[in-house]
């Protein structure tokens, strides 16, 4: 965390994430020409941004572009901000949500946990439920077969789709269509894909949601870093993480191994 509260304690950085937060996926270029900056220190802070997990960057072709990371915001939101302190967060967890500008959300956390607990974390339904709001993933998880996602209150799936890469425990990539809302069904057919990466006695795990319209409702992508959150939060306490999207959706948090 003190990573993450020394990037955001710099006035140039946070200018940096409000830029990435109204136009996500911008080149070096592009940040640089809205600061009376070099290139070269414009660079360096995002190197610190990247340090603290707040930009994660993607390379498309020849160029280098940068995304807004919320994850670790919300972390700092969940486990540091209480009732009293809601008001002066509110801003700062406003990053979090509205990034409705760029076809492709990043987000990347790490876990201390093995690639192989992870992994099934994301596909056991019972594991998924307990960070997921309450909805769990049914599927054989086979190469090319459906899946859906499913909650106990909900009359008919949340969502559904294919599964379009299926390489346990590494990497996961889905088409997803969601079924939660009428907009959110007009969306249509949008893609996700889970890599887990060892980094040590960790794990980093970067979800990417694209193939989104320009425009799209936050609804669709807005959750995630809640679910990433809770996702930290089961696998090394054992405790389920109550977060709005938990209080509105899910069920009561439980304790338990989670092994």
């Amino acid at each position: 965390m003190a990573d993450v509260f020394q990037a955001l304690a710099d006035p140039t950085r946070r200018d940096l994430l409000d830029a990435l937060h109204a136009s996500d996926g911008q080149t070096l270029v592009a940040l640089t020409a809205r600061h009376d900056m070099t290139r070269v220190a414009v660079a360096k802070h995002l190197r610190v941004l990247e340090a603290a997990g707040l930009v994660v960057t993607r390379r498309k072709g020849r160029e280098k572009l940068h995304f807004l990371n919320p994850v670790p915001i919300r972390l700092v939101h969940d486990r540091w901000v209480s009732k009293y302190t809601e008001r002066w967060a509110a801003g700062l967890t406003g990053l979090k949500t509205e990034l409705e500008q760029s076809m492709e959300k990043v987000f990347e956390i790490y876990i201390r946990t093995t690639p192989e607990r992870l992994w099934a974390a994301i596909t056991d339904p019972a594991t998924r439920a307990r960070y997921h709001f309450g909805v769990s993933v049914e599927s054989d998880w086979a190469q090319d077969s459906s899946f859906t996602m499913v909650h106990p209150s909900s009359d008919g799936p949340l969502a559904e789709g294919e599964n379009l890469v299926v390489d346990p425990p590494h990497r996961l990539v889905q088409s997803m269509r969601t079924l939660w809302s009428e907009d959110a069904a007009r969306e249509g057919t949008t893609r996700v894909s889970w890599e887990i990466e060892p980094v040590g006695d960790s794990c980093r795990l970067t979800v990417t949601h694209d193939e989104l319209r320009d425009g799209a409702p936050p609804e669709l992508y807005g959750g995630w870093p809640m679910i990433l959150s809770g996702l930290k939060t089961w696998l090394e306490t054992g405790r389920s993480l109550t977060t709005p999207g938990s209080l509105m959706y899910g069920q009561s948090p439980t304790e338990g191994d989670p092994a």
